[in-house]
């Protein structure tokens, strides 16, 4: 059984890591105790062929009630032990399911996640739809078809035993109609997909036209986006149609097929029984004998789709899994004390041409306070989310009391690190969860978070104070109060590294107040804090000074000496500017 599902979902002789196929493979005894209930299973399916025989050829000729009534009783006892046999292995099936979700699930979700900041190369709603296809698949009517397809020949040895040509019209019933089903597959998959695929376009423009309804109203678009979207749809109409039509007239064939077959199958047991070579009640028997061989390979070749998109998740999460392994198998540093250090960092996104950031080289201590400053695009956000491991660097490292951020279990860097970037987004959940970064709640590190940044009191001023829900379904609070929940959730856990993208951009007087304290509070418990701004007056608390421009490194070191520096090199592009000939 694990060997046939390997086979059908592409995971025989895999040489390329595949965690999920191996887990399946971890889930082996339990396979090999449903393969067992599948063969009891289909063994006692020849119940009805076998009291259809008796009934026919014993109790009728005999005309004993009692011999009816005892088979009968029998039999009734058998299909009881069935309908418990199927039920045991469809919870056992359900069961190793769960455990490829529990095992997987979590997993699939933290690898997306990540890809999906890093490169956007990810679609996170198909990834957790692969998780839930093979489950699905795993519960489903596919895997008890792939089970009891290889029975078939248990059928045709009871045909045998009832009459060679009886087993040897059996087998070539059933090539026939796997050939027809598999012939239909064939011929009609590929038009079908083409179709799907058609579909989709059409449906990808009607998204794209309704996101942009507003423009399109405006300037008058929307005939010819109706246009647009009207051919790709007849496109659709047009290959759908082709494809209907194979499929009906395949359908139509293999129809034929499968309504001939019983009738000449009968036809040759009646021809056997007439010759006396069979009893009557074997050509009963023998009917059910090629419905019971033929009917797993229907619901094979009819499950064939929800195979191939098990085949096809399967691969997917393989990939995804794979991945993640390396992570997962990091072993765990004790808790940093904030000795921040950037080596040598190089940034280049994929899509660049040139880096963004190059041969920066720069560090802090805890205690010291880092204000990175520069004009426009000089790589001020792309610095500060590769501080935290949003990005990894392309060449150089950031690191973390001398490890590599890159090294650590992302879950418990996390937990080291504050960030609060320029665009906020609050998640939904109360306000309590949103500081505490939708973790268990800790009341006490909530509030202190609050009271940090000045936020206590007006949190107790909302309809439910720190149980207020908030997010996009939630209460509407003000553009300064986001920006002070998202500072306290950056400072939920005393973090030891505390990154700030513009941390006043939408603070008032009173915020900025706070905020200035807020710095000379982390500065004393040995923090380091590093932060972009164009205010004179928050970037007058730092230590440190960062001059980026062009995504190069133009000074670093004291504050005021970076300030004379860059001071000292405008007046002295000043003269030079007089002197140019006009």
């Amino acid at each position: 059984m694990p060997g046939l599902l390997d086979r059908f979902l592409g995971t025989a002789n895999a040489q390329a890591p595949r965690p999920v196929s191996d887990l399946l493979r971890q889930c082996k005894r339990s396979f090999v105790f449903v393969a067992v209930l599948t063969f009891v299973i289909e063994a006692l399916s020849i119940t009805p062929i076998v009291f259809m025989w008796n009934v026919f050829d014993r109790v009728i000729s005999s005309r004993s009630v009692v011999t009816l009534v005892s088979l009968t009783a029998l039999v009734m006892l058998v299909y009881g032990f069935w309908s418990g046999l199927e039920w045991v292995r469809s919870r056992m099936m359900v069961r190793i399911s769960l455990r490829i979700d529990w095992d997987i699930a979590a997993r699939v979700f933290d690898t997306s996640f990540r890809r999906y900041v890093a490169r956007k190369d990810v679609d996170v709603h198909q990834v957790l739809s692969d998780v839930v296809q093979l489950r699905q698949f795993l519960t489903g009517p596919a895997v008890l078809a792939l089970m009891s397809a290889p029975y078939a020949v248990f059928f045709i040895v009871i045909g045998w035993a009832f009459h060679p040509y009886l087993a040897i019209f059996i087998f070539v019933a059933t090539l026939v109609q796997w050939l027809a089903a598999y012939s239909t597959r064939r011929v009609t998959a590929p038009a079908l997909r083409e179709a799907n695929d058609a579909s989709a376009r059409s449906k990808r423009v009607a998204a794209q036209s309704l996101r942009q309804s507003d423009t399109a109203l405006a300037l008058g678009m929307q005939s010819a986006i109706r246009k647009r979207w009207y051919q790709e749809h007849q496109r659709f109409l047009s290959l759908q149609v082709n494809a209907s039509e194979s499929a009906g007239l395949l359908g139509g064939a293999t129809g034929y097929i499968a309504h001939a077959l019983p009738s000449l199958q009968m036809a040759l047991a009646c021809f056997l029984a007439i010759e006396g070579l069979i009893t009557g009640g074997m050509v009963i028997a023998a009917s059910f004998l090629l419905s019971r061989a033929i009917s797993p390979i229907k619901q094979v070749m009819g499950s064939w789709p929800a195979i191939e998109a098990a085949r096809q998740s399967l691969e997917r999460l393989n990939a995804m899994v794979a991945e993640d392994e390396a992570l997962r198998q990091r072993m765990p540093l004790p808790a940093p004390t904030g000795v921040l250090e950037v080596r040598e960092m190089v940034w280049q996104p994929a899509t660049a041409r040139r880096p963004v950031l190059s041969a920066l080289h720069w560090g802090a201590q805890p205690g010291q306070i880092v204000a990175v400053l520069g004009p426009s695009a000089a790589g001020k956000t792309s610095l500060l989310r590769l501080l935290v491991g949003i990005w990894e660097p392309t060449h150089g490292s950031v690191r973390l009391d001398g490890a590599d951020i890159g090294a650590w279990v992302r879950n418990d860097l996390g937990t080291h690190i504050g960030y609060v970037p320029q665009d906020i987004a609050l998640f939904e959940g109360t306000v309590a969860d949103n500081i505490a970064r939708l973790g268990d709640v800790d009341p006490d590190k909530v509030v202190r978070a609050a009271q940090a940044i000045g936020l206590h009191e007006t949190i107790l001023g909302l309809p439910q104070g720190y149980d207020t829900p908030i997010g996009e379904s939630g209460h509407p609070i003000t553009g300064g109060q986001k920006q002070r929940l998202a500072i306290a959730r950056a400072l939920y856990g005393d973090p030891v590294l505390v990154v700030f993208d513009e941390p006043n951009a939408n603070l008032d007087d009173d915020g900025e107040r706070a905020l200035a304290t807020l710095l000379a509070q982390l500065k004393e418990r040995k923090a380091v804090v590093v932060f972009s701004s164009h205010r004179p007056k928050l970037v007058g608390l730092a230590d440190l000074a960062l001059v980026l421009r062009e995504g190069q490194q133009v000074a670093f070191g004291p504050l005021k000496e970076v300030l004379d520096q860059l001071q000292h090199a405008q007046q002295g592009a000043a003269p030079a500017l007089k002197k140019a000939p006009a």
